[in-house]
């Protein structure tokens, strides 16, 4: 297998990868920057939030439209046209203290975001918005694996990706430990094989795990890793996020630095079919 390969250098904490219409979009923390990376590393800003919004993170709607969770202020936020401002779709402040962290949107437009209150919330496509899952330690990435049947949370500080069902109104049910971790767990992508890629911060690399904990392949970089997504013209590529991580208090302080990286990795299991 080849080794990482640097697309995209000088970025502050890269987060909430996304393989969409071609390119791989990031957020850039630092910079309040949304960025669209083509394969050969060209970045175009695509919207923008505050400079020292941190968290915040990304994903469509099915009709195109981006949506972007400003986790400060725990606001979801909506792009109506490409390139345009944004506006609030939802607030999300009645759902515990700040901030919002994650988000991702099934085939339908529900979007599933989660909070450092340990909850999921659930903003349904007419606006209207539920807490549908509770009692998390850190939640972080998601993705939705079984054609949209299981969502799958990383729990950072519990070690856990924690498995729901899906009901058929959108709701949660049957929360589980779909895996235990060695390590803390960041974002994640699933893949077409039913597996799901994790990044790690204090891991500095991605894993691949199966349902049950069994680690089929795994990636070290010499950096924290904080997102990853399964992309590229075949969908073999895994490119992740990757950056220097001194602590919250530094990275509250003194920002995030330029020690961020946007890495491709060639040659894994196909992305799955469906949505991030």
């Amino acid at each position: 297998m080849n080794g990482p390969r640097v697309v995209l250098d000088g970025l502050g904490f890269p987060e909430s990868t996304r393989w969409h219409d071609g390119r791989l979009w990031l957020c850039n923390w630092g910079s309040g920057e949304v960025l669209a990376v083509t394969p050969d590393g060209e970045p175009k800003v695509v919207a923008r939030l505050a400079p020292r919004t941190i968290p915040f993170s990304i994903d469509w709607l099915p009709d195109g439209r981006l949506l972007v969770v400003d986790g400060p202020r725990r606001l979801l936020l909506r792009q109506q046209a490409p390139g345009g401002s944004l506006e609030v779709a939802a607030d999300l402040t009645g759902f515990g203290a700040a901030p919002l962290n994650e988000i991702v949107v099934d085939g339908a437009g529900n979007a599933y975001v989660n909070a450092a209150s340990g909850v999921v919330v659930l903003v349904r496509p007419s606006g209207s918005v539920e807490q549908v899952a509770e009692g998390l330690r850190w939640p972080n990435g998601m993705a939705l694996l079984d054609d949209g049947q299981t969502l799958v949370v990383a729990d950072s500080h519990a070690e856990q990706l924690i498995g729901y069902d899906v009901r058929e109104d959108a709701t949660l049910s049957g929360r589980r430990i779909w895996a235990g971790l060695d390590r803390a767990p960041d974002g994640i992508c699933a893949d077409a094989d039913g597996a799901v890629w994790v990044a790690s911060v204090p891991g500095s690399g991605c894993v691949r795990v199966r349902e049950g904990g069994e680690v089929l392949d795994a990636i070290g970089v010499d950096r924290g890793c904080f997102a990853c997504m399964l992309g590229g013209e075949d969908g073999r590529t895994l490119f992740i996020a990757a950056a220097q991580w001194r602590g919250m208090e530094a990275a509250m302080s003194e920002g995030p630095g330029l020690t961020g990286q946007l890495l491709a990795v060639p040659r894994r299991p196909a992305a799955h079919a469906g949505r991030p």
